[in-house]
């Protein structure tokens, strides 16, 4: 069996204290409304079938015979989806994000600094250099 590792350490998902599977936030703090009706039941799909890191392998063909999907439909759900940063996805792993607030973090859990901070011109060209900072 293949090892499974999260795209987003830092974002691995917590079952929630209310009782429920499906974290409340996910409508409190109005996610939900950014979803089409395919990416919310990606979503459902994917909180369901995920272990406990969110962590999950379906394959596009298996998840279009469960949800009743064709590939452009999928493509725009998941795409819907890891646009509004609630899952994860690197072919053919799905993660489950965290709905806590997090720093900004690469997907190896690399911090990067947020839109609202400074970075100087020496630092940008480091990075585009490959050095590390």
């Amino acid at each position: 069996m293949k090892a499974k590792h999260p795209i987003y350490p830092l974002r691995v998902r917590q079952v929630p204290h209310q009782f429920s599977w499906i974290d409340h936030r996910l409508v409190r703090d109005r996610h939900i409304e950014s979803c089409s009706h395919a990416a919310a039941a990606l979503y459902l799909f994917l909180v369901t079938v995920g272990d406990r890191e969110g962590l999950s392998y379906y394959s596009d063909s298996s998840i279009m015979t469960r949800l009743a999907m064709d590939a452009p439909i999928l493509e725009q759900a998941r795409a819907n989806l890891v646009r509004i940063g609630l899952i994860a996805y690197e072919s053919p792993l799905y993660q489950v994000l965290s709905l806590e607030p997090t720093i900004s973090a690469s997907p190896t859990g690399q911090r990067r600094p947020s839109m609202d901070q400074g970075v100087s011109i020496g630092r940008l060209f480091k990075q585009m250099m490959g050095e590390s900072s």
